[in-house]
This record gives C-alpha cells, sequence and structure tokens, in this order.
C-alpha cells in the first residue's frame, strides 16, 4: 500500500508538472491587465486596454450614490461651503468626482478617491455598487498610491493635512500620519515607507515670488508603511537653496508629481511654475541636475491652473527615460534620463498626468483638455495614439478587471 502510495504521488507530482497549475479546471480564469481613466468632472472611469492601442473596453460610475452624497452634503453648511469652494477653485467650476483610483488584485473591485465627496470608495466592477466607504479627514480627498502587494491604498486628506492607509479589501483604515500643508502625491518604496509630497495653498492667486510663505508649509514626508511613525521630513526649500535657486527668484519647492530611479537611489520631481524638474540624490539627501524644457505657454504665474505649470513625470521601467507632461505648455516630452535629450514635443492638450502601459513600451498621458488619453513610444519619442474618454481625464493607472468583463 505504502508503494502505491508514492507512485501515486509521483504521478500527481508529475501531472502538476506538466500542466504548471494547481488550480482546478472550474477555477476564475486571471482578470485582465486594462488601464483605469479618472474623468474627474463627470465621476466615471474609463477603462482601456494596458498596450499603446489603447482601445476602449467600457465604462464605470464611480458615483452610483452621488444623490446620497448630495443629501448628506447640503445638510452641512460648512460641509457645502467647502463643496463649493473646491468647485470654483481647483475644480476651475466643475465637481470633482474622480481624482485617483486602483482596482483590487483580483480586479473585482475599483478603489477612488472623490475630492468634491472628501471620500475613498470601493466600487463592484459588475454590479457598480459600492461596497465601502471611507471619509477622509477634512473636506477633500486627493491623489493615492497602491501598496507593492495591492492590499493597501494610501490616500490624501488634502484639506486635513493627514494621508490615511486603508485596506483596499474592506475600507478600514489601518494606519494614518500628518503631513505638511495640502498633501498630494504618495509613492511607497521597495524598503518599506511611504513618500508624501504635500504642495500647500494652490488655489488663489498669491503667486508673485514675494509672496512665496503664504504658500504654508510644503514638505515630503517620509513615514514608516508598517507603523505610520513619521521617520524623516524633507524641505526641498533647503535644498533648493543650497543649489543656487532661492524663492525670491521664483523657484517654488512644492513638490508635484515624481518617479523614483529603479533602484530608487534618485527622486525626478516636478514642483510649482517650473516647466521642467529635477534630480534628488537620496542618499547624499541633495539635488544633484535640474532641467529646463522648451516654454509654450505665454501667460504668467496666476494663469497656471493650481499652480501645475507641467504635472505629470514617470518613468520607463528599466529607468532609461522620463515621460513628462507639459500641462501649460501643452506638449508632453520623452527624457534620456542619463543625459537629459529631449525628443520631439508631442503636441497634447494640457496634460495632466503620465504613466507607462503594461509592457512598459510607452507612455500614457492623460489630455484633460481634449477628454483624451495619448500613448508616446519611449524609444522613438513619437505619438502612437489617442482614446477619446470621459469629461477632464486625469490619473490613469494599471489595474484589472474580470477576465469576461464588458
Amino acid at each position: 500500500m505504502a508503494t502505491r502510495t508514492r507512485v501515486l504521488s509521483v504521478l500527481a507530482a508529475t501531472t502538476l508538472l506538466l500542466t504548471g497549475s494547481a488550480v482546478p479546471a472550474h477555477a476564475d480564469p486571471r482578470p485582465r491587465e486594462v488601464l483605469f481613466v479618472a474623468n474627474n468632472w463627470d465621476g466615471t472611469a474609463s477603462v482601456v486596454t494596458s498596450d499603446a492601442s489603447l482601445s476602449p473596453l467600457g465604462e464605470l460610475d464611480v458615483t452610483p450614490d452621488r444623490a446620497e452624497r448630495m443629501a448628506e452634503i447640503r445638510r452641512n453648511p460648512i460641509w457645502l461651503a467647502f463643496f463649493l469652494g473646491i468647485r470654483e477653485t481647483v475644480g476651475e467650476g466643475h465637481d470633482q468626482f474622480a481624482d485617483d483610483m486602483y482596482s483590487t488584485p483580483d480586479g473585482s473591485a475599483v478603489v477612488v478617491s472623490r475630492p468634491s465627496f472628501a471620500d475613498v470608495a470601493s466600487i463592484d466592477v459588475r454590479s457598480g455598487e459600492v461596497n465601502w466607504r471611507f471619509r477622509v479627514d477634512g473636506y477633500r480627498s486627493d491623489h493615492m498610491a497602491l501598496s507593492p502587494d495591492g492590499t493597501r491604498v494610501a490616500v490624501s486628506a488634502s484639506t486635513g493635512n493627514r494621508v490615511h492607509v486603508l485596506d483596499v479589501a474592506t475600507g478600514e483604515e489601518v494606519g494614518s500620519f500628518p503631513t505638511g500643508d495640502k498633501p498630494h502625491e504618495n509613492v511607497f518604496t521597495a524598503d518599506g515607507h511611504i513618500w508624501n509630497m504635500s504642495i500647500g495653498e494652490v488655489n488663489n492667486d498669491l503667486d508673485a515670488p514675494w509672496l512665496d510663505f503664504t504658500k504654508g508649509d510644503r514638505v515630503i514626508t517620509v513615514a514608516d508603511a508598517t507603523t505610520f511613525d513619521v521617520v524623516r521630513e524633507i524641505d526641498m526649500r533647503d535644498r533648493l537653496d543650497d543649489f543656487g535657486l532661492p524663492a525670491h527668484e521664483g523657484w517654488s519647492d512644492a513638490v508635484r508629481p515624481a518617479a523614483f530611479s529603479p533602484d530608487e537611489s534618485k527622486l525626478y520631481f516636478q514642483v510649482s511654475f517650473h516647466n521642467g524638474f529635477f534630480e534628488y540624490d537620496v542618499a547624499s539627501d541633495a539635488i544633484t541636475r535640474q532641467h529646463t524644457l522648451p516654454e509654450r505657454f505665454d501667460g504668467g504665474r496666476t494663469d497656471m491652473v493650481n499652480d501645475s505649470r507641467h504635472h505629470g513625470l514617470t518613468m520607463e521601467p528599466g529607468g532609461e527615460h522620463l515621460c513628462v507632461a507639459g500641462t501649460m505648455d501643452d506638449y508632453a516630452v520623452i527624457v534620456d534620463r542619463e543625459t537629459f535629450a529631449e525628443g520631439p514635443l508631442v503636441t497634447v492638450d494640457k496634460p495632466y498626468w503620465a504613466t507607462v502601459t503594461g509592457d512598459g513600451s510607452a507612455c500614457v498621458v492623460s489630455e484633460s483638455g481634449a477628454d483624451r488619453v495619448t500613448s508616446i513610444d519611449f524609444v522613438t519619442g513619437e505619438k502612437i495614439g489617442s482614446t477619446p474618454v470621459g469629461d477632464h481625464p486625469q490619473r490613469v493607472r494599471l489595474g484589472h478587471v474580470p477576465a469576461d468583463w464588458s
């Protein structure tokens, strides 16, 4: 009997080796990789293929509870005042219903930050219903980041000066940490930290260099991703001063979108009012290089939407190239990371974000002024194609949907 048992075990192991899987035949197929486009002004998410063709697959309503939320806001005079203030300032006359979004690892739900509702919500991609909702501190939610294992999401509470970290399956808060004024971008790093960039006040016209002090406390806050203790605070004002770029000459220290090199030794980041980006060396704690990109914008500082001259920066997975969204200059461009040599300027309409296709071959920018997304080849720097999406696309994120979703 023992010999027969061993033989059967060997046969089972051989079958597993040949089939390459122990998954039962009835198991659900693997979820499909897609790109989600958060259409901020109409509260939808466009779903397109994750390759450079950006072929449309469908659309999700990420505010199925809109009537309930609006009734809740109208009952609270303070919240209503903030809601209307968001509409007239950062929203440019529009409500903000879909800022940032990620999917669960199995593709069954999307988790979306909804600024005007001051919350994060999980939406079931099949039923369209709300799975859970988390109300952030203050009155506006903003940029998010997904943990490397896909189980937690960090969201900025931009008027609460706090980052909440939530379980994507349940919506329960697993931790939080304080930030500077108006927390914005979040990044999980491989060494177990969360980097948050606070941008200060960007919604008024106090933009003259001599009024820089009115913008508030703008710092990078680095927190432990397990304990949520703040372990480091980086004030780029000091680093910019050391680099010879002081505030009185117009150099803002409000760090906007940022991208780490693959080994996370370098951080590339944009700042308010600047048509270009900086390189920061993490180990030496110093700005090492600065690159200015061509000017097409002929307005002044008060004409820049939310102070974001350029807003959108991503890196080719291998680290060879950067893709830069020149928001107010109406172009996107591929830049060689070693030499800072620029590819051709690709004309796009108010690009507001940059990300990477699933295979890493192309950059994808959201054209918030034209309601479309556009792909650009990392090697040639040339435009590949464009796809129409919803009203005012901003964040674009890789994620998943069920294999049979449509």
